[in-house]
């Protein structure tokens, strides 16, 4: 049995890119909290191109520096802990997430024997998904289970690495960290999951030892119980993604309010693991992110507006 160990240690921020949000939801209906089908039939017509969020994160030379920023960043980290081997692992323990402060989390222990690993997120974290976003753009849809479904299966070939990714992972791996992905794919689609991210260049990942998927433990779309199944094999150093919910669960209790949320990210034990084991890359196409209402994200103390003018 794992003990608990308490980890404090402080550490620079990771710099944010801001971007506008775009409202359509995409990818798997688990990722979004929603189980909702959007329909194909009587949708508008196709867009006359992509939306913002997609221009912004799959186009721009902006999004490119940032995620290779981000990158450099996450295996520079990397290489430094497999040198100086740490006793705790960077994956949040049960009691924490059940209901302990953020005042003083609990991190799994590490023990003597275990192998080092950092775990990656794989949809927008390690790939993008050129092809099922671009069919959902051109056919004026936002989401589909079933079509999603169908590129999980068939989809290899047609996701792209995201920029950095591929000089990160010979980093990391020359530094002896075994790389895992943790993704909310099914574990239906097995072969086909593990075909996109060989064929994006990243490499062979095994069902069960460096390919976790959903269904592989209790939870549904929450991730800890995966975090926790990798944990009794490796010692997890560095966790990544574009949603909360890559690093721990207690970040979509869907009971908190965008604000609640953003202010938990910002909790004494949680904010200095950002880029200190905790990485969060730029997502403005979908997620649990695009949410808030006018006084949630502009609040009430920052209104302004400017002086009449003279007549």
């Amino acid at each position: 049995m794992k003990h608990r160990i308490l980890l404090s240690s402080i550490a620079f921020l990771a710099a944010c890119q801001t971007v506008p949000p775009d409202p359509a939801p995409t990818e798997q209906a688990a990722e979004m909290g929603t189980d909702k089908v959007i329909q194909t039939a009587g949708q508008p017509a196709p867009p006359a191109a992509p939306t913002q969020g997609q221009q912004w994160l799959y186009g721009s030379a902006e999004s490119r520096i940032a995620l290779k920023q981000d990158w450099n960043a996450i295996a520079s980290y990397v290489e430094a802990k497999a040198a100086a081997r740490p006793n705790a692992s960077v994956v949040l323990a049960p009691n924490t997430v059940s209901g302990a402060t953020a005042e003083a989390a609990d991190f799994l222990a590490c023990n003597a024997d275990q192998p080092l690993a950092a775990v990656f997120d794989a949809d927008e974290t390690l790939i993008w998904n050129l092809g099922s976003m671009g069919y959902f753009a051109r056919e004026g849809i936002a989401f589909a289970p079933a079509i999603w479904d169908e590129w999980e299966k068939t989809g290899a070939g047609k996701a792209v690495a995201i920029p950095g990714v591929k000089d990160a992972f010979k980093r990391i791996r020359d530094a002896g960290v075994e790389i895992i992905v943790n993704t909310n794919r099914s574990n239906t689609n097995i072969q086909g999951s593990a075909d996109t991210l060989k064929a994006a260049g990243l490499g062979e990942f095994a069902h069960g030892r460096t390919l976790f998927l959903k269904g592989d433990a209790p939870g549904g779309s929450g991730k800890d119980g995966r975090r926790y199944m990798i944990s009794d094999t490796y010692c997890v150093i560095a966790l990544a993604g574009d949603q909360l919910g890559d690093i721990a669960d207690i970040f979509n209790d869907k009971a908190l309010t965008p604000p609640e949320r953003k202010a938990l990210t910002a909790a004494p034990a949680f904010d200095p693991m950002w880029g200190n084991g905790w990485f969060i890359l730029p997502n403005p196409v979908y997620g649990p992110s695009l949410a808030g209402s006018m006084e949630e994200v502009f609040p009430p103390e920052t209104d302004w507006s400017p002086p009449p003018t003279e007549e």
